[in-house]
C-alpha cells in the first residue's frame, strides 16, 4: 500500500523535471534564435545600408513632419496638399542650405593645412615642453629610414580617379535624397492608412483598441520629440552664429549650422564644435584671451539649451542616460557613418518610447531612460500606490 504512492511521487518528481529541463531548453533555443536574429540584423543594415539608410531616414523626417500635417488637416488642409508643401518646403531649405554653405566649407577644406600650421605657430609656447620628445621620434624615424635595403622601392598602390569617384559620390546621394523626400511624401500624405491597416490585422475589437492606442502614442510622442528638438537645435545654431558673428569669427553662418546639426549628437556634437570653433579663433584674433570668448560663448549656450531649455520643452520623460546614448553612437557611426551618429539617439528615442508601451520590454525602457527620469517615475509609482492604499 506504501509503495503506489512513493511511485506516484517519484513519477510527478521526474515529469516535474522533465517540465523544467523542457522549458530549459525552450528558453535557450529563444535566446539562440533572438541572437541569430539580431546578427542577421546587423549583417543586412551594414551591408544593404544604401537602401536602409534613406527609408529610416525618410520615416524620421515623415515623423518629424507628422505634426504640422496633423495641425494643417485639423484646419482644413488635406494631407495631400500640406505632405506636398512640407516636403517641396524642405528641399527648398536643403537645398538653398547647401548651396549657401558649400563655398565656406570648401574654402575650410582646402586651407586646412595652413589652418593647422597656423595654429602650431600660435601655441608655439605650449609646444616647447614636447619639443625634446619629437626631436627623439624624428630620430627614430631617420634610423628606420636609413636602415632598409637600398635595393628595394617603394611600391604606391594608385588611387582611383578624383573625378569618377565625386562624381559617384553626388549620384549616390542625389538617389538617397530622391528616396528621402518622395517617400517621406507618401507616408506624410497617406493620411490614416497604415493606422487602418493595423487594425485589420486583428480580430477582437480589444486588441484593435489595445493597438491603436499604442501606435497612436508611440507615433505622437516620437513626432513631437523629433520636431521639438529639430526646432531648439535650429534655434541654438542660429543664436550660436549670431553671436560668433557678433564676436568677429570668419564664417559664422557655418558655425551657426555646425552647431545646429552637431547638437543631434548629445555630447559628442557639442565637443566637436567647441573644438572647431576654437581652433579657428585662436588662428583668426590677435590675442589669446579675446579668441577664448567664442568657445566660451558656445559653452554658455550649451549649458543654457541642454540644462533649461530642452528639459523644459521636451521633458524629462524622453531623456536618455550617457551610457545608451554613448553605445547608440559608436554602434550606428561604425555601421553608417556620420550620418549613422546622426540617427542614433532619434532611433534610441524611438526604441525607447515603443518598449514602454509593451510590459515584457519595459525593463529595456527602464535601462534607456536617465536616472533622475527612472527616480521621478518610482516616486509616482508610491504615491499612486499610497493613494490606492
Amino acid at each position: 500500500m506504501k509503495a503506489e504512492p512513493t511511485a506516484l511521487g517519484a513519477g510527478v518528481a521526474e515529469a516535474e523535471e522533465s517540465r523544467v529541463a523542457a522549458r530549459a531548453d525552450t528558453r535557450l533555443m529563444r535566446s539562440l534564435l533572438i541572437g541569430i536574429f539580431l546578427f542577421m540584423t546587423v549583417y543586412a543594415l551594414y551591408f544593404a545600408r544604401a537602401f536602409f539608410m534613406p527609408v529610416i531616414l525618410a520615416f524620421l523626417l515623415a515623423l518629424t513632419l507628422t505634426p504640422i500635417v496633423r495641425l494643417l488637416r485639423k484646419r482644413g488642409i488635406p494631407e495631400v496638399v500640406s505632405a506636398t508643401l512640407l516636403v517641396l518646403v524642405s528641399i527648398f531649405v536643403f537645398a538653398s542650405a547647401g548651396y549657401v554653405l558649400s563655398g565656406p566649407v570648401i574654402d575650410l577644406i582646402n586651407n586646412t593645412s595652413s589652418i593647422g600650421q597656423q595654429l602650431t605657430e600660435r601655441l608655439a609656447q605650449l609646444r616647447r615642453p614636447l619639443e625634446r620628445i619629437m626631436d627623439i621620434a624624428h630620430q627614430i624615424e631617420g634610423l628606420t629610414e636609413t636602415s632598409q635595403e637600398p635595393g628595394v622601392q617603394k611600391v604606391a598602390v594608385a588611387q582611383s580617379g578624383f573625378f569618377s569617384s565625386a562624381a559617384s559620390n553626388i549620384l549616390s546621394a542625389g538617389t538617397s535624397l530622391t528616396i528621402i523626400f518622395v517617400l517621406s511624401l507618401f507616408l506624410l500624405a497617406s493620411g490614416t492608412m497604415f493606422y487602418e491597416k493595423i487594425i485589420q490585422s486583428f480580430a477582437s475589437l480589444t486588441e484593435k483598441k489595445r493597438a491603436l492606442r499604442v501606435v497612436y502614442d508611440v507615433e505622437r510622442e516620437i513626432s513631437h520629440y523629433l520636431l521639438t528638438v529639430t526646432i531648439i537645435n535650429t534655434g541654438l545654431g542660429t543664436v550660436i552664429g549670431l553671436g560668433l558673428w557678433a564676436l568677429g569669427m570668419p564664417n559664422p553662418l557655418v558655425w551657426g549650422a555646425a552647431a545646429a546639426l552637431l547638437n543631434f549628437l548629445p555630447y559628442v556634437g557639442a565637443m566637436i564644435t567647441l573644438v572647431l570653433v576654437t581652433v579657428i579663433a585662436l588662428i583668426t584674433f590677435d590675442t589669446i584671451a579675446y579668441a577664448l570668448l567664442a568657445p566660451a560663448f558656445l559653452v554658455l549656450c550649451d549649458i543654457i539649451e541642454g540644462q533649461f531649455v530642452t528639459p523644459m520643452v521636451v521633458g524629462r520623460r524622453l531623456e536618455i542616460n550617457a551610457v545608451a546614448i554613448f553605445i547608440a553612437i559608436a554602434f550606428w557611426s561604425w555601421l553608417w557613418g556620420f550620418v549613422g551618429a546622426l540617427m542614433a539617439v532619434p532611433l534610441l528615442v524611438v526604441v525607447k518610447v515603443f518598449c514602454d508601451h509593451f510590459e515584457s520590454l519595459s525593463h529595456v525602457g527602464n535601462f534607456l531612460a536617465a536616472q533622475h527620469t527612472a527616480v521621478v517615475e518610482d516616486e509616482a509609482d508610491e504615491q499612486d500606490a499610497a493613494a490606492a492604499g
